[in-house]
């Protein structure tokens, strides 16, 4: 079962919108969606985000985690291990499960850890200098005057 999860196409509320910018919004539409595990989208400043997924009964070996350019894929595939007991109801759902995120430009990830049943995963935004926006100086009309006193500063030949 695949899910790729583009974010999202319309403006949420001031702020928002600015941590869901890393995410690329021209991904898969609506017809690609398939159940997964739910998670959340957590902003930790300007640069910095992690995604949590609810992965209860999931081991770490039983996760795996690809990344490529601008495309996150996370799959689970439970273990077959056994509870002690019989289980009468289960409200965990430890079925496999595969989730795709269309990642922004400059938007890597950090890591991953797994603890008490959440998967979390550390992204950056990282503009290259090249990419960054610059100020450009705006030089004024020449008065006369400074153009004079240029002249006088120039050494002659």
């Amino acid at each position: 079962m695949s899910t790729i999860t583009p974010m999202f196409p319309y403006r949420l509320t001031p702020g928002v919108e600015d941590a869901l910018s890393l995410f690329d919004r021209s991904a898969a539409g609506p017809e690609l969606q398939t159940a997964g595990p739910p998670y959340n989208v957590v902003t930790l400043d300007n640069d910095h985000f992690r995604i949590v997924l609810a992965t209860p009964g999931f081991r770490d070996a039983d996760i795996e985690i690809t990344y490529e350019p601008n495309r996150l894929t996370i799959s689970g595939q439970p273990s077959n291990t056994t509870e002690p007991g019989q289980v009468v109801y289960r409200g965990f759902a430890t079925q496999p499960f595969r989730r795709i995120f269309a990642l922004a430009d400059h938007v890597q990830v950090q890591g991953a850890r797994l603890a008490d049943g959440l998967l979390s995963i550390d992204l950056v935004r990282e503009i290259p200098e090249a990419a960054r926006p610059r100020r450009i100086q705006v030089e004024g009309q020449v008065s006369a005057a400074d153009s004079a006193a240029e002249t006088a500063q120039t050494p002659a030949n």
